[in-house]
């Protein structure tokens, strides 16, 4: 009797098991789409934030290269003292833009040198070129020039010297020069040889490998970054500095195209934000201008999104609003900037775009009336924005903001007043913990389907890890990852989505978490970037509905999926998180007409610690890991690894 007792039980301990390790049967549909993707549905937000333009992706070594700052001397040091007035600050209100520059007078043939110290350091790589340049006028005959690029410890590790010809008017002189040993906190010496008086401006270097090879472009690897994201779309220039923390500290595109010694410096609105990270050398120098944005959003395959000020600055900060009577001058500003981007060059705006380089239209479609605004003030101003726009660019979408966060008054308030006014496309932002995103990868399913359209415009998993580079957790990430199949199996209603912020400097971050990380040399992609970059390679061009038992799959089990098909490469791309501390085995029931190939590609992001990041020294922690697997027939069994997010990728015929 005890043995059969004992067999009975060890049936039963296996039967368990076998119900335990069956697998979740999940239904795809390959024949039946629900709806189209858009072509840009997966982009990129760019702010100037985190030294992301100046001391970032625009190339310019150089701080302070014009004495513009509000603390004229700031970066720089005088190498070298004289009389009193041997060196001289003037500030000319007659030029435009940049209005200060420095005169040295050298009546008794002085040694003057100046030295910069660049943004946290210079970064310079061994055997590269860089050119080093300058604005100069008032030159005596035989004056010249003496640079040296010097590393940590005071040796010079590349120098130059150059003729300065007569001139009374401002002119450019610049000489190329290399390197001998990297560094990333290398600092400039400028001498001036000769006695007389030299008036200087806009001392600058750059390397000259830049991205394309443009002169005093944008810094090759992190644009190469975005390339590789092959992003639909790239929002500029914000983000709050849009807002600026008044208006007049506001972002106005025109004041960054033209000539770049024209272009007017303003704070940055970050430099004083976070008081625990204070950046009192943060300006924008906007060397990186809307012509830049533009030329970028071409260079990476993006559709450009400019976002501009609707008259409101920074509500958590001034909250100032400009009158609506005197609201005419923004609302030409967008008028103007769709002329710069898309008029013919016998426009003034055409014209000067052409000036700068690109005869060719931009090809500008969409554009954002205010970033985080809110309240009645804010609807107020927008239908002022969307009369003119609609009446005069019809063929222009218009973003509009639904505030700060995904629920609340504030956003209750704006989605019903947005979708009254019938506004094209509602930017909506999240920055919140894993479980949010977790719990709200449902959040689109019961959108209006012939409604507005939703841009995800900013969002990023914030952990409760200390701030600084190593918030840029798996934990983040596989939570994203989750929520992203939401955005991509409700993508007839979200059309776009972008994670923000995008860049961050690792000496000079004031915000945390970031897509990419960078110092002065090197660059690498959170595994926040490595899953963007995922779904941005993989996005298809339609929604194919993946269930279990006749429901999304978001969330039961710590299961997540979406899946697409894309009509180019005839391939079905199955997306699926597993954010479980164990394997789960899964049964893929794909009915379909179509005859799939045996052979499959599949991309696994896994790691069984949650807490690990990526970082300078060891960037590909969190990495994609490609295998080759064979499945036979239409009914496929796989399992997917503790904490993955994993992509198959099948063809069709």
């Amino acid at each position: 009797m005890k043995k059969i007792v004992s067999m009975m039980l060890l049936l039963a301990g296996l039967g368990s098991s076998a119900v335990a390790q069956s697998p979740i049967e999940l239904n795809i549909q390959l024949d039946k789409p629900t709806g189209k993707i858009s072509p840009h549905m997966w982009g990129v937000f760019f702010e100037d934030i985190n030294l992301g333009a100046d001391g970032g992706i625009y190339a310019e070594l150089v701080k302070n290269r014009s004495f513009e700052f509000d603390q004229p001397w700031m970066a720089w040091k005088k190498l070298e003292n004289g009389p009193e007035g041997t060196y001289l600050l003037l500030n000319d209100s007659k030029r435009k833009g940049n209005k200060r520059y420095l005169r040295l007078n050298n009546t008794t043939n002085l040694k003057l040198g100046l030295q910069n110290e660049g943004f946290r350091g210079m970064g310079v790589k061994s055997g590269e070129a860089y050119e080093f340049s300058l604005q100069y006028q008032r030159a005596a005959t035989g004056m010249k020039i003496h640079v040296e690029v010097l590393n940590e410890q005071n040796k010079v590790i590349g120098e130059a010297e150059f003729p300065l010809n007569a001139a009374t008017s401002w002119s450019e002189a610049a000489v190329k020069f290399s390197v001998s040993e990297t560094t990333a906190k290398a600092k400039l010496n400028v001498w001036f040889i000769g006695s007389g008086t030299l008036d200087i401006d806009m001392l600058s270097l750059f390397p000259v490998d830049t991205w394309k090879g443009r002169p005093k472009g944008l810094r090759k690897d992190m644009v190469q970054m975005l390339a590789d994201m092959k992003p639909g779309f790239i929002r500029f220039p914000g983000g709050c500095i849009v807002e600026g923390k008044d208006l007049a500290n506001r972002f106005q595109w025109k004041k960054t195209v033209g000539p770049i010694t024209e272009r007017e410096l303003i704070i940055n609105r970050w430099n004083t934000e976070f008081k625990h990270r204070l950046t009192p050398d943060y300006f924008q120098t906007f060397g990186l201008g809307f012509f830049e944005y533009f030329l970028l959003a071409e260079d990476i395959g993006a559709t450009p999104v400019p976002i501009l000020n609707c008259g409101m600055a920074c509500q958590f900060n001034t909250g100032e609003v400009v009158p609506l009577e005197e609201l005419d001058e923004y609302v030409q500003d967008a008028l103007d900037l769709i002329e710069f981007a898309n008029g013919s060059i016998d426009t003034k705006w055409g014209k000067l775009r052409a000036e700068m380089g690109h005869p060719e239209p931009f090809h500008l479609k969409m554009l954002g009336i205010g970033n985080e605004n809110w309240g009645p003030q804010y609807i107020e101003r927008l239908a002022v924005f969307k009369k003119a726009l609609n009446e005069k660019h019809p063929e222009i979408s218009l973003i509009a903001s639904s505030g700060t966060d995904p629920e609340g008054d504030r956003f209750d308030f704006l989605n019903e007043k947005l979708r009254a006014m019938n506004i094209n496309i509602i930017d909506e932002h999240y920055y919140r913990p894993p479980s949010w995103f977790l719990s709200s990868a449902s959040r689109y399913d019961n959108y209006d389907r012939n409604g507005v359209k939703i841009f995800a415009g900013e969002y990023a998993s914030h952990t409760t890890r200390p701030n600084g580079p190593g918030k840029s957790t798996w934990e983040a990430a596989l939570s994203e990852a989750a929520f992203m199949t939401g955005l991509e199996r409700n993508a007839d209603v979200v059309e776009m989505a972008s994670y923000a912020p995008l860049f961050g400097h690792v000496d000079g971050w004031q915000w945390s978490p970031d897509l990419i990380w960078v110092d002065n040399l090197k660059v690498y992609g959170t595994p926040s970037y490595q899953v963007q970059k995922l779904y941005a390679t993989n996005k298809g061009t339609s929604i194919i509905p993946i269930k279990r038992e006749g429901e999304p799959v978001a969330g039961r089990d710590s299961l997540y999926a979406s899946a697409v098909y894309d009509d180019l490469s005839q391939q079905l791309v199955l997306k699926v998180v597993n954010y479980n501390s164990k394997p789960i085995k899964v049964s893929l029931d794909i009915v379909s007409r179509k005859k799939l190939l045996a052979t499959a590609q599949k991309i696994t992001l896994a790691n069984a610690d949650l807490n690990v990041s990526n970082s300078l020294e060891e960037p590909l922690i969190i990495s994609p890991k490609e295998d080759t697997v064979t499945y036979k027939g239409k009914k496929l069994v796989e399992t997917f690894e503790p904490y993955s997010f994993t992509l198959i990728k099948m063809s069709t015929k």
